[in-house]
């Protein structure tokens, strides 16, 4: 009887100890329930959550996931959800059985959260391509679970903490495109293996805990690398017969060279004795594709040009520009005119690559494309020679003299022709016809007015030869691309969008101008957007908006989201379909533009 009771108390004793538990868990699902609904609410724009107190968290809300049991939030995945402004996130550090927080290509800004740390289970964080800035915090001693930290393509500043050595399971660690200075510090995580701390301001020299990643993991900084190599004890006891076989070995390797340089020597006599009466005769004057020696300089099919490397040094040249992958000359050839020369550095491809790419570029053959005439290849030369375009680039008709009170502003017409232009031109280079290249380096100093005063782009595929971009060209460059050698089409639309708004504004600074004009229209201040100097004509402004319609689906953040360039060109037409897709303008508008006063305009590759 007494065995009785005390097994029916064990029972209620554990009916109530689950009962307990069931309400801990349903309190805890509950609370974060009540926290994330609090965070959505501060939120302005969050259309793309569905985050409703009638529906179940676990189960039906956008990014939400939950433990197998349903009892508490542990991942938060919000990438491209329209996010943008000084979100308060340090609600979210009340999940603390959060693992996963991914809040990738939004426009979020403001500071590293600092509660953050509080997320002790965290396993994962992705705050990449958003607007983020200032220092990180110095401890992270806390993120004991952490296996990945991207923090990548933001504008975060200040040293990288040493603390980040604490994360003892880090696997993936990614700071690439921000603005960290100071050294890089001494992470002794044997675990880790992707790192990427490219494009900052780091300085001095790789510690050795990171010696065994490639150089690509640190380019885009002022540093270096440094192998250090030990010395062995049994290598200093053997130190003078070392010396010594070298010594020896040099002695016969001296006595080879001089055996090799008298037989050379007698050759070349020889051969200089048999053609001594020979008649010598210029390649060139039969062959304008091939010059003399190492001066040649290959001209494509139809490009009837006679001169090689020496007729470039002799002629008379002019500096039109210096980028970051060369400098750009103005020749004037006696016999072939005026022509462009643009000296590259920075080659990243061999020989064969670098003729095969530009052998490519140089069949396309289309009236909003500049005509690539030819090329040099040598060791410590390369060149590229493009037809001359005496209107000058976008870029000056844009900018140029907008210090001076007399400056005649760019018409919205010669604007729009450019533009359109320019879209058929890329159009072309992405089609099946034109190869279903890559331009790679669209802005506006690389689009010039051709004959028929249409834009014209220069420059195609030169960038997948050269090393990655500069930081300073960022603002042309589509948020998924961190290596210009990777660009794509789609990279290709979005350069072409922020084009698009450095037409409409008239802003020569381009760097976060998607962020801004994107702000100014969601505030439905459109008007704000455009340059003064298209605001005097007021009968354009419906077409004005159309453009910048065309700008903004061009610039969309995820690739899959924006146009191809065909119908790119399409939207363009449908701005003033009875002129553009006709076709019919012939010659130059320069509208009130005094384009002939803009000598020297900056050709820069």
């Amino acid at each position: 009887m007494k065995s009785l009771i005390v097994i029916k108390w064990v029972l209620i004793l554990l009916i109530g100890v689950i009962f307990n538990i069931c309400c801990i868990e349903a309190d805890t699902i509950k609370e974060d329930k009540h926290t994330l609904l609090q965070f959505v609410s501060n939120i302005n724009h969050s259309h793309s959550l569905n985050w409703s107190p009638n529906l179940s968290i676990c189960t039906q809300w956008t990014g939400v996931t939950c433990n197998s049991d349903h009892s508490n939030v542990v991942a938060l995945h919000l990438a491209a959800t329209g996010l943008h402004g000084d979100i308060e996130l340090s609600m979210i550090a009340r999940l603390t059985n959060l693992q996963f927080l991914i809040l990738s290509s939004n426009n979020i800004s403001g500071h590293f959260p600092p509660n953050f740390i509080a997320l002790k289970n965290l396993t994962e964080l992705k705050l990449d391509f958003n607007e983020f800035s200032g220092p990180l915090p110095s401890e992270f001693s806390s993120w004991v679970h952490l296996r990945v930290l991207d923090l990548s393509n933001n504008w975060f500043d200040g040293i990288i903490p040493s603390s980040i050595e604490k994360l003892a399971r880090l696997n993936s660690l990614n700071l690439a495109y921000n603005k960290f200075s100071g050294e890089i510090p001494n992470l002794h995580i044997p675990g880790l293996k992707l790192l990427d701390l490219t494009h900052n301001n780091l300085t001095g020299t790789v510690p050795q805990s990171l010696q065994r990643f490639p150089l690509s993991a640190f380019v885009g900084n002022n540093v270096s690398s440094r192998k250090l190599v030990p010395v062995h004890s049994s290598i200093r006891k053997h130190h003078n017969h070392a010396v010594l076989g070298i010594a020896l070995s040099a002695c016969f390797a001296l006595l080879a060279l001089l055996a090799i340089l008298l037989v050379i020597i007698h050759n070349r006599e020889e051969q200089r004795r048999s053609t001594k009466d020979k008649p010598s005769k210029r390649r060139k004057d039969s062959d304008p594709n091939v010059g003399e020696g190492d001066n040649k300089i290959v001209f494509f099919e139809g490009k009837n040009l006679v001169f090689d490397l020496e007729d470039l040094l002799r002629a008379s040249a002019e500096v039109l520009g210096k980028g970051p992958f060369g400098t750009t000359y103005k020749v004037d050839l006696e016999d072939s005119g005026t022509i462009v020369v643009k000296r590259i550095k920075e080659v990243c491809v061999p020989k064969r690559e670098f003729e095969q790419q530009i052998e490519h570029l140089g069949n396309i053959k289309h009236e909003n494309v500049a005509t690539l005439k030819g090329y040099f290849y040598s060791k410590d030369e390369k060149l590229v020679v493009y037809d001359y375009h005496e209107h000058g680039s976008l870029s000056t008709l844009l900018h140029g003299q907008r210090c001076l009170t007399n400056r005649k502003p760019l018409d919205w017409e010669t604007r729009l022709n450019m533009v359109y232009g320019t879209a058929k031109g890329v159009a072309h280079i992405h089609s099946p016809s034109g190869g279903k290249l890559v331009h790679g380096n669209i802005k506006s100093t690389n689009v010039f007015l051709n004959a028929k005063g249409y834009g014209c782009i220069s420059g195609a595929g030169m960038a997948t030869l050269m090393h990655s971009l500069p930081r300073h060209a960022f603002g042309y460059r589509a948020p998924e691309i961190t290596d210009t050698r990777k660009a794509t089409q789609a990279s290709d639309v979005y350069s072409f969008g922020v084009l698009i708004f450095e037409v409409l504004t008239g802003k020569s600074e381009v760097a976060n101008l998607v962020r801004w004009v994107n702000s100014v229209v969601r505030e439905e201040w459109t008007g704000e957007v455009f340059d003064e100097e298209l605001l005097r004509c007021t009968q354009v402004e419906e077409e004005m908006v159309e453009m910048l319609q065309v700008g903004m689906v061009c610039t969309a953040r995820l690739p899959e989201k924006r146009p191809s360039m065909i119908d790119v060109v399409r939207m363009v037409e449908e701005i003033r379909p009875e002129k553009l897709a006709s076709g019919s303008r012939s010659e130059v508008s320069t509208g009130s533009t005094p384009i002939g006063s803009l000598s020297g305009s900056p050709y820069i590759l």
